[in-house]
């Protein structure tokens, strides 16, 4: 039964509504409340829709926004600044999807993918909404991250009374949410299970593995005992657990079982459903983000309606509840909803934050200045230089390292190249490549990349990273350009020990300006530090999949294997 309250703060009062009762086609309902101002008006309504349970949300009346780190952060309050939204003359309409929370029916799988379409339930909800006598029939969507994901899902089916979408570091490639690179990121488990200063989604027993409903026992017990298999997996104690006893672990054991891409990751990727949106989108993601840049830029490029890409400063990790950006979503819904001309879609379409300057360049596209790729050449001594090296394998030796697994170590070796200060500022934005000619004695491994800006007095500040697999090293020869490796995912080619390959890793896009003494220091290793300057900011849990087994690595950097970065330089404009 839905129940009526009060909220008052100050001279602010909130009218609440809660365990609304929201049919779908299929009759199954979903909970909602619904947030607004005291009197009887119309309004239009900002729709949030997730796994992580409307009472969470609820939150951001009661608690003040924390920053990262601290305690107290909750990286799944993300549904949007509630009393804000009803001062701004919206109604705010806060729902549990389908299996989680109060809401009935079963979720099935990653996003649902085993089920019913997440877009097709947010269509319903939508139009449930905009029928309502306290909605002036007009609605827009609210929130970060999963609720990001789940408006472009909305988008994507077209439902009639959702007129534009503000959308904030949203997931959209959902093969790399979890796997960089083709390794996998423990922190979507933190967002479903709740680890690491997260809540986790409002788990019932209706949110159920795909797996499990779609393989036999006898089937699945050969799957896992093949999946334990990977040295890496049978090493981290989370990983044997969740595979033993996936029924505590629904949809992360989906992922786990699923280390490769293809159609249970493709097949409701909104990126793929990006030809089907047709209302003004803006999307919005802070710098530091990585995969998350990427899959927003993607996105971005294959909208066709009106459209604006916002790239904010670095550190990603916002508050929680999550308050930032609602300036600028008003705006867009104030013009886009309101029909209040407030001049927004007289301004650049895009925006990006510059690291290292800390200026704002605008264009009507991404990268918004030219940029050219140059190599930076991995050289003796550690440096990087634009010239490459000239000697033979017999004189150049190789660098490398070796790193021991975590379960007998506490030490990740890593090893570094740098170039000399800065004489001048000097800009890059974009997308970017490493191409590394290494040796290891193991059939894989993991190389992850780091790049930093290095300020004279010691401080550093990452600017982006790399990820890739060994045994994922395949291009995709077609898609891939100079610059902007693309790698499909979909199969492994262990690494025949002592044998020397090319792989190339792609660096996420970025901007920074290096400024004169600064310095680029490019990092290799094969595991992450639970903390750093960078890792510092992260809840606990977001660090990659560790290797599980001692490998040496022997990076070349000879006139034969000529191991660079590809970076892309703003062209000067004298």
């Amino acid at each position: 039964m839905s129940h009526t309250t009060t909220w008052t703060a100050g001279s602010q009062q909130i009218r609440i509504e809660k365990d609304l009762q929201v049919p779908m086609r299929d009759g199954v309902k979903l909970a909602a409340d619904t947030y607004r101002g005291m009197d009887d008006k119309p309004r239009p309504a900002l729709v949030a829709l997730s796994p992580y349970g409307k009472e969470l949300q609820a939150m951001a009346l009661t608690m003040p926004p924390q920053r990262r780190p601290s305690p107290m952060w909750d990286g799944c309050i993300e549904a949007g600044d509630i009393a804000k939204i009803v001062q701004e003359d919206y109604v705010h309409v806060v729902g549990d999807i389908r299996g989680s929370g109060d809401s009935e029916g079963e979720h099935i799988g990653n996003y649902n993918a085993g089920g019913v379409s997440l877009g097709q339930d947010a269509y319903d909800f939508i139009e449930w909404v905009a029928a309502q006598p306290w909605c002036d029939g007009n609605v827009g969507m609210v929130g970060i991250s999963y609720f990001g994901s789940m408006s472009v899902l909305a988008a994507a089916e077209r439902p009639p009374s959702l007129k534009a979408i503000f959308v904030s570091g949203g997931h959209y490639d959902f093969y790399e949410t979890t796997y960089h690179g083709g390794i996998m990121w423990l922190m979507p488990r933190a967002a479903r299970e709740g680890r690491g200063g997260d809540s986790g989604w409002a788990f019932t027993d209706r949110i159920k593995s795909r797996m499990l409903e779609e393989y036999s026992e006898a089937e699945l017990k050969e799957l896992v005992a093949e999946r334990l298999k990977d040295p890496d997996i049978a090493a981290w104690p989370n990983m044997v657990h969740t595979l033993n006893y996936p029924k505590h672990h629904e949809a992360w054991f989906d992922i786990i079982m699923n280390d490769l891409d293809g159609e249970w990751y493709e097949e409701r990727n909104p990126i793929n459903l990006a030809d089907n949106i047709d209302i003004p989108v803006w999307l919005q993601i802070d710098n530091g983000r990585g995969w998350t840049i990427d899959g927003t830029i993607e996105l971005y490029n294959k909208l066709k309606g009106p459209k604006k890409l916002d790239i904010g400063p670095s550190p990603p990790m916002q508050s929680r509840p999550w308050i930032e950006e609602h300036d600028k979503m008003f705006r867009w819904y104030d013009y886009w909803i309101k029909g209040i001309d407030n001049g927004v879609m007289d301004e650049p379409a895009v925006t990006v934050h510059v690291e290292g300057s800390h200026e704002t360049s605008t264009g009507n596209q991404y990268p918004t200045k030219d940029t050219e790729y140059r190599p930076l050449y991995l050289r003796p001594r550690h440096k990087l230089s634009e010239e490459p090296e000239l000697m033979g394998s017999e004189h150049a030796a190789p660098d490398g390292f070796f790193q021991a697994p975590l379960t007998v170590t506490d030490t990740v070796h890593n090893i570094r190249w740098e170039t000399a200060p800065f004489a001048e500022d000097t800009e890059m934005m974009g997308t970017g490549a490493a191409h590394i000619f290494a040796e290891i004695d193991q059939d894989d491994t993991n190389f992850i990349m780091r790049l930093w800006d290095a300020a004279p007095n010691g401080s550093r500040q990452l600017i982006t990273t790399g990820f890739l697999k060994a045994s994922q090293r395949e291009l995709d020869e077609e898609r891939t350009t100079e610059g902007n490796p693309y790698h499909p995912h979909t199969r492994k080619v262990p690494v025949e020990p002592g044998t020397i390959n090319e792989y190339v890793l792609r660096l996420y896009p970025f901007a920074n300006t290096f400024k004169p003494g600064h310095k680029l220091v490019v990092e290799l290793s094969n595991n992450e530090p639970m903390e750093d300057e960078h890792n510092a900011l992260l809840p606990p849990d977001a660090f990659h999949l560790p290797v599980g087994r001692p490998v040496t690595h022997k990076i070349y950097r000879d006139a034969e294997h000529p191991s660079r970065l590809v970076l892309p330089f703003v062209k000067s404009s004298n």
